[in-house]
């Protein structure tokens, strides 16, 4: 039977680490299926700590050891803490740095920084997602990582985002980088 994103499946799975926090609700849940299911047909093979692979080590080194086996990154940073009102720079005494009121807005978990920061470090080709409403803060501030960094809206259909012309430019963008690592990787050291 043909898959829904591509005519054929490759037999060999490039392995690329997927980052995300456990999912709060039924829409999260179901996107992360969906680009699990998107990147399996299209010769992927998405790991994720907890999920797919499971290490005795501390999670730093376990996530580390997952990444070097990996070929590329996408970052998935749901809402996590909600923010009904609090101030940024409370009890500021600088002049260059105003109080300035958050109402409203999400956290993401401190996960969707951490690990995308590893992965920059050893070069690996990072997509990072970020859904609608999450403070833009770390790295996921626009031009951090040196990629367009797209914002998705959880509460309509995944299959909608997944068939965008953005998702099409992202993704191949980043399906592309990823598969040059895997060439690279099997190239020898120049010497000169």
């Amino acid at each position: 039977m043909p898959s829904r994103w591509s005519s054929s499946r490759p037999r060999f799975k490039i392995s690329v680490f997927l980052s995300h926090p456990n999912p709060c609700n039924s829409r999260q849940e179901e996107f992360i299926e969906a680009l699990r299911a998107y990147l399996d047909d299209r010769g992927f093979a998405p790991r994720t700590l907890g999920v797919t692979d499971y290490d005795m080590d501390a999670p730093l080194k376990a996530i580390r050891r997952l990444m070097l086996e990996s070929n590329g990154m996408i970052t998935v940073a749901f809402r996590r803490t909600y923010i009904e009102r609090a101030v940024v720079n409370h009890l500021t005494d600088l002049p260059d740095r105003p109080a300035r009121p958050i109402t409203g807005q999400w956290l993401t978990s401190p996960w969707s920084h951490i690990e995308p920061a590893m992965a920059f470090q050893l070069g690996l080709p990072i997509l990072i997602l970020r859904e609608s409403g999450v403070i833009v803060d770390g790295v996921l501030d626009k031009g951090v990582i040196g990629t367009y960094m797209p914002e998705f809206d959880a509460s309509t259909p995944v299959d909608d985002y997944l068939h965008s012309p953005e998702w099409r430019d992202l993704i191949s963008k980043w399906e592309g980088q990823t598969r040059r690592v895997i060439e690279t990787k099997g190239n020898p050291p120049n010497l000169y």
